[in-house]
């Protein structure tokens, strides 16, 4: 019986691509050390896989960015702001795109489908010239087969690469990018013939884009798509795989009946209603790749369960015929358990990272061809058990108070334009105030201090003592440069969930369970396993702190309940919206002893809120209903003077602008200049929106600084749909990633360009 992994994650065990790559950016290192590094990753993963006995190995599933990226570089996409003239692409202009330079801005950057992973987003139009410029899938291919692994290359396939591009600046918005189809076939005609060539006896196409919910003229530019591609492939077995969701009956319908397809790869774990379809109707003679291992989560496979799943699917589509594989891509979950070194037994038992699933998936091939490791099946099983009957797992009080939350829907009393003015009497804010979303830049040494804190090398006096003074560099940079309401910088924070997680209660955390989210940062998520409380209060302490540093508002900074949710790894053994309205009630404890402390902004960030949006928009309402009210239970016990803040970023806001409105906040900062302004256009469309707003003003995560003049034009949109007494002026997002001589001059910039603004605004009184 045959295994396949979808994808592997690129990191490295020890983030070793992070570090080459930011290594190279910062022109520590050559490209050729960077390649160097990456040739080293990819050998050890294509190794791991052939030990482990997977028959079907990955290969272009590497990047030095992101899988889209990649594919636009293939098609030799670049938008004519990079100045590329052709030729095999470089990492000049492929890094120009993901993360823009001195004179140009980078692309727009929007969340994976409902993950917490990131692609850059193609511009494409009608004068788009494609060209074959990136032969990166052949060359990975040849590389693993000089090592002995005959891999399966995988290529972003051509409908979903469209469906996930927009159409470029200065092209009609009504554009169908579909209609590029024939354009970029030949591309993709030139690559399956280097690949048969060199060869490859498989390939894979990623069509994720299979699982939202289609039109019929989408569903069939698949169909147009592959019977052109046919004759190319002759010759090949090809793989559709899609993932993250169930196909509607007339997607799977579609897929099976594609042109010179020989295999369907289906989520299994996110798309058990598929099943259903399989059963159905299964094309005869046709491989089924059964994603029964969850590529997303970090819980160990209930293998049992998985086998006797892949039994019944046996009797469907015939032994030989039905292959072993992961739900999607390994790239959305850590490396390998056994770097964890410091996570008890009990709950390492619990696991599985990206390697172990690799053993998992091999592990279900073999028994499913009778050749069952009942050693490893057994342990499993008691591993299964304890966690279902731990104590550490449940606990009676916080399952109590989250079930006595129904029947409310938590409002906070007064309506927010009463509450905007009783705040200004407080705050006495100019208009168009200023504010920065969070955190400052996280310099070496600050790092430095928080590890060896962590590691006992320096004692608590002397950690307090040096955050506090990181404190009160920032808070006096932004006095001098007149910021408005301030904030703390963040810096006793790596990152804004595992900060959380770590005081919480039902938390468990890794020190290498690191997964990427875009370009080189990592994240690493903390793993809910069980039951979520606060012992006591976890950010009070630093925020007043930081307020008796200065006469001006201090922001406290708290991670709202539906971020912290899917930005973790989540128990599976319970609705997640369980799980949230726990964690709810643990924010609203904080945010009450903020407000007693004398904190009276309070910004509380729903980051994710968006991206856990389901895939399919029937199962929207009901996400969004119990996402929103998680939000207001934090905040709904505060008095009218205490101003809320959210914050969102980098994702599609528009289809719930009106979900947004309910969270009923005071003021919402978000994403907008990366997206070429796309959140303007709901207010252009007529959406009235009476709460405080911040639409980012510039790109934090580009290197480029913009100057006052471009600033002050992007408020000037803003100000020809937004009301001034509502507008905010903030960057896109916190500052961490940046590096303090690229964020003192734009926030100079900034703070510029709201003054020039103010004053233009009382002359034209």
């Amino acid at each position: 019986m045959a295994s396949h992994i979808v994808g592997y994650p690129r990191m490295g065990p020890k983030r070793e691509l992070k570090f080459a790559l930011e290594s190279f950016w910062d022109q520590k290192s050559s490209a050729e050390d960077l390649q160097k590094v990456a040739a080293g990753l990819r050998s050890s993963i294509w190794k791991q896989m052939a030990d482990a006995g997977i028959k079907y190995i990955p290969s272009n599933t590497f990047s030095y960015y992101d899988q889209v990226l990649d594919a636009t570089a293939m098609l030799g996409a670049v938008p004519p702001r990079y100045g590329w003239n052709g030729g095999e692409i470089g990492f000049d202009t492929y890094f120009s795109m993901a993360r823009g330079n001195a004179s140009v801005p980078a692309m727009e950057m929007t969340k994976w489908f409902d993950t917490n992973y990131h692609f850059i987003v193609p511009e494409l139009g009608p004068d788009v010239k494609f060209s074959y410029a990136s032969h990166k899938a052949v060359d990975e291919y040849k590389e693993a087969k000089a090592l002995g692994v005959n891999t399966v290359p995988v290529l972003i396939g051509p409908v979903s690469y469209l469906l996930l591009s927009k159409p470029a600046k200065g092209v009609e918005k009504t554009f169908s990018l579909l209609s590029l189809l024939p354009k970029i076939l030949p591309i993709y005609k030139e690559v399956i013939s280097e690949l048969k060539a060199a060869g490859a006896s498989w390939i894979q196409f990623d069509e994720p884009t299979l699982v939202l919910d289609l039109e019929a003229h989408q569903l069939q530019a698949f169909s147009a798509a592959y019977a052109d591609l046919e004759s190319t492939l002759s010759g090949l077995n090809v793989l559709i795989e899609t993932y993250f969701a169930d196909l509607t009956s007339d997607a799977y319908k579609t897929l099976i009946e594609l042109k010179g397809v020989t295999a369907y790869g289906l989520d299994l774990v996110r798309g058990t209603k598929t099943i259903d379809l399989i059963k159905s109707n299964f094309p005869k003679g046709k491989f089924l790749f059964a994603g029964v291992v969850d590529g997303r989560n970090i819980w160990a496979n209930d293998l049992a369960s998985s086998l006797s799943t892949l039994q019944g699917l046996e009797a469907v589509v015939g032994k030989e015929n039905l292959v072993v594989s992961t739900s999607c891509s390994l790239l959305h979950t850590a490396v390998d358990l056994v770097n964890e070194t410091k996570l008890d037994d009990e709950i390492k038992s619990w696991l599985a990272f990206a390697a172990q699933k690799v053993v998992e998936v091999n592990a279900l091939a073999k028994a499913l061809a009778g050749q069952t490791d009942e050693a490893f099946f057994a342990s499993n099983a008691a591993a299964q058990a304890s966690r279902k009957s731990s104590p550490r797992v449940n606990n009676e009080a916080v399952q109590k108070a989250a079930a006595d939350l129904k029947g409310s829907d938590h409002r906070r009393a007064t309506n927010v334009s009463a509450r905007l003015d009783a705040q200004q009497k407080k705050l006495n804010l100019p208009i168009l105030p200023t504010t920065t979303i969070g955190s400052f830049p996280q310099t070496v040494e600050l790092r430095r201090v928080r590890r060896e804190f962590k590691a006992n090398k320096i004692s608590e006096d002397d950690y307090v003592k040096a955050i506090k003074e990181e404190i009160k560099k920032v808070v006096d940079l932004q006095e001098e440069l007149d910021i408005d309401v301030l904030v703390h910088g963040e810096p006793e924070r790596n990152d804004m969930v595992e900060y959380f997680g770590e005081q919480l209660s039902g938390f468990a955390f890794t020190v290498n369970g690191w997964v990427q989210s875009y370009g080189s940062r990592c994240v690493k998520p903390p793993i809910i396993y069980g039951d979520v409380s606060r012992p006591k209060p976890m950010t009070v302490f630093w925020s007043s702190t930081a307020q008796s540093m200065t006469k001006r508002p201090m922001k406290g900074m708290l991670t709202g309940p539906v971020t912290i949710l899917n930005w973790s790894f989540v128990r599976n053994d319970q609705p997640r919206f369980e799980t949230c309205y726990q964690i709810a009630l643990a924010i609203k404890d904080e945010v009450e002893d903020l407000e007693k402390a004398g904190i009276n902004v309070i910004q509380i960030d729903e980051a994710a809120l968006r991206e856990g949006l389901p895939l399919r928009k029937s199962d929207h309402d009901f996400y969004l209903k119990w996402a929103v009210h998680s939000f207001r239970i934090t905040n709904v016990g505060v008095n009218d003077t205490t101003q809320i803040h959210t914050h969102m970023c980098y994702s599609n806001f528009n289809d719930i602008i009106h979900s947004i409105i309910d969270m009923d906040a005071d003021v919402i900062t978000i994403e907008n200049s990366r997206s070429d302004e796309k959140l303007l256009s709901v207010f252009r469309e007529g959406v009235k929106y009476g709460a405080g707003i911040g639409p980012g003003v510039y790109d934090i995560h580009s290197p480029r600084i913009p100057s006052a003049e471009e600033i002050a034009d992007r408020i000037n949109k803003m100000l020809a749909v937004l009301e001034s007494n509502i507008l905010w002026v903030n960057p896109d997002c916190g500052l961490k990633t940046r590096k303090y001589a690229e964020v003192k001059p734009a926030l100079n910039n900034m703070v510029a360009a709201a003054k020039l603004l103010r004053t233009q605004l009382a002359s034209a009184k």
